[in-house]
């Protein structure tokens, strides 16, 4: 698993959206019992924050002790730096394991074999994510996919073509549970959707080479920009049980049997 964020956490955890309501009503409705979830790839608590109100006990696991320690505090949720891959949990612990905006970061067939192991045999498995920012601004959508495209195209790290696929081929080796489709709106100034567009890993990777900003001529043109902006993300959602003893090619082509 990479840590990309540890630097800039504070800046990741201010500009980063939030998940609407309707992401936890439509994996909460799937989750029988809602004793204890595990949050993995948790970062500042972002994605925990929002499931702590529904269950009696979280914890919630990433490498980065920095990304934690500026996670919000409630009284069931346990912060620990572990790996995705290896933990301390015992068997069947978990109702539901969430990872959001992270699992592709991850060694799919060792993180998939923790699950396996530490989730209930009724449990849920979700991941969870959002894709490529769509601004309702035509001129300064266009200056974001040309940053994106063009001038960060050889400065994102290898993983990220799973999310612009959407998380649809990421390996999945579990029963799959049909979701109804999902997306995020906001309404933004030009400082916060700077903010965000600097939390990019990409952005970080071009900076250090460079030493210069990609964002110079989007800051340039935001710089204009008087009123707030309509934002839109793309919702990814996948949903899983652990596979029955009828459906074990997945697991066996990942080597978790």
């Amino acid at each position: 698993m990479k840590d990309l964020f540890s630097t800039g956490s504070q800046l990741y955890q201010q500009a980063r959206p939030s998940y609407p309501q309707e992401v936890f009503q439509e994996i909460l409705k799937h989750v029988a019992t809602k004793n204890f979830a595990w949050d993995v790839g948790a970062g500042s608590g972002q994605f925990t924050q929002l499931l702590a109100p529904y269950f009696d006990h979280i914890v919630a696991t990433d490498i980065s002790a920095n990304q934690l320690q500026l996670a919000p505090y409630f009284e069931n949720v346990s912060y620990q730096v572990q790996t995705a891959e290896k933990t301390a949990f015992t068997e069947n612990s978990f109702d539901l394991i969430t990872v959001a905006q992270a699992i592709h970061w991850f060694d799919f067939e060792a993180f998939y074999q923790e699950v396996y192991r530490t989730l209930k045999p009724n449990g849920v498995f979700a991941v969870i994510g959002y894709g490529m920012i769509h601004v309702e601004h035509a001129a300064i959508n266009s200056l974001i996919q040309s940053l994106y495209f063009k001038t960060l195209k050889t400065y994102w790290d290898v993983e990220r073509h799973y999310i612009d696929e959407k998380y649809t081929t990421i390996p999945f080796p579990f029963d799959e549970i049909p979701v109804t489709p999902l997306k995020m709106q906001y309404e933004w100034n030009a400082a916060q959707l700077l903010k965000y567009l600097s939390t990019w890993s990409a952005v970080k990777h071009y900076q250090d080479k460079n030493q210069t900003s990609p964002l110079v001529e989007l800051a340039e043109s935001l710089s204009h920009q008087q009123t707030e902006l309509k934002i839109e993300f793309p919702i990814l959602l996948r949903l899983g049980h652990l596979q029955t003893k009828a459906s074990k090619k997945n697991k066996k082509i990942l080597g978790i049997l």
